[in-house]
Order: C-alpha cells, then structure tokens, then sequence
C-alpha cells in the first residue's frame, strides 16, 4: 500500500544507503535506520603510507573504506607485521562500537590513495541512544565480526600449534 507520507530519499543518499549495505556493521539496517548515519559520515582522502591512526590511540571513530586499500599492522619489537588489508565497503577501527576501548593496531594506507568515512564515535552513540533497535542490529553484527575473529585466531593456532601460548588471549588485561 503506498503511504504518501513516507521519506523518500535522493539519488545521492540512496547511493550512500547501498555502500552502507556492503559494509558488515550496516548490512542489516533498512534505509530508515541508516540514514541516522548519513549526518555523521564525514569523507576524508589518505595518501600512500598515511597512518590513519596508531595502536593505543583513543578509539573515537569507525572507520568505512570507500576506495582504496588500508594495512591493518600489529607493532613487533619496532617493526610492523600485516594482519590484514581492508578494501573498499570494508570497515576498520570496529572497537570504536565499545566505550572507553584503545586501538590494538596502527593502520596504514597501502595505495597511492584511499577515500574512508570516519564516523565519529559520540555520533555513533547518539544514534544508538535514540535508536535502540539500530544498536541491537550493529551490536550483533559487531559480536559475528568478533567471533569471526576468533575462529580465525583458533585455526592460526591449530596451524601453528606450540608457537604461542593460545591461554594467553585470554587472560585479563
């Protein structure tokens, strides 16, 4: 049934509605949900090994990459080991979904450029605040991409059995 008083949205926020949808964290909000976002999506370009942020930074924002390729990079004894590369509809910085969380790894850019979306955490907490149902959605996706994480560390470890010490993730900081 049509309903005249609905929102109808514009090409451009349609288009940012479909990146959304690529990236995990927003994959199961509707339109209506995530155009809470859009307010708050602020488009900012990197250059080849610019660092977006370092491990033990404040973890003040999300970010969404629209084009290019960023190094997620673990610090070892004064030299940096890739855990990953994220790519375009991809997120990194995810933690920035917790209150009061420090950055694990420091992230490079690895292409000549790179656009990403920095959402700013406090905007990601109002949205939360007033939509309930949007946190629960993104929460539970956060929680997929954790244990997705974790499955990843657990077939490491099996590969590499006795190489480290698998107890160790999970004593108390």
């Amino acid at each position: 049934m049509f309903n005249p008083f609905k929102r109808s949205y514009t090409e451009k926020e349609l288009g940012l509605f479909r990146f959304l949808n690529k990236v995990m964290l927003f994959e199961r909000l509707n339109n209506d949900e995530l155009v809470h976002f859009l307010p708050f999506l602020h488009l900012r370009s990197y250059k080849q090994n610019e660092v977006v942020f370092f491990r033990k930074d404040p973890s003040h924002a999300l970010y969404l990459v629209k084009s290019g390729r960023v190094a997620l990079n673990l610090e070892i004894n004064n030299e940096f080991e890739r855990l990953t590369t994220v790519k375009a509809a991809e997120h990194f910085g995810d933690n920035a979904l917790l209150d009061e969380t420090q950055r694990i790894y420091t992230t490079i850019v690895t292409s000549s450029q790179a656009e990403i979306y920095v959402v700013p955490q406090v905007n990601i907490f109002e949205v939360f605040e007033d939509h309930p149902k949007v946190r629960a959605k993104m929460m539970t996706s956060l929680a997929e991409a954790y244990n997705s994480y974790t499955v990843n560390l657990f077939g490491a470890y099996k590969e590499s059995f006795g190489f480290f010490n698998l107890g160790q993730a999970y004593r108390n900081p």
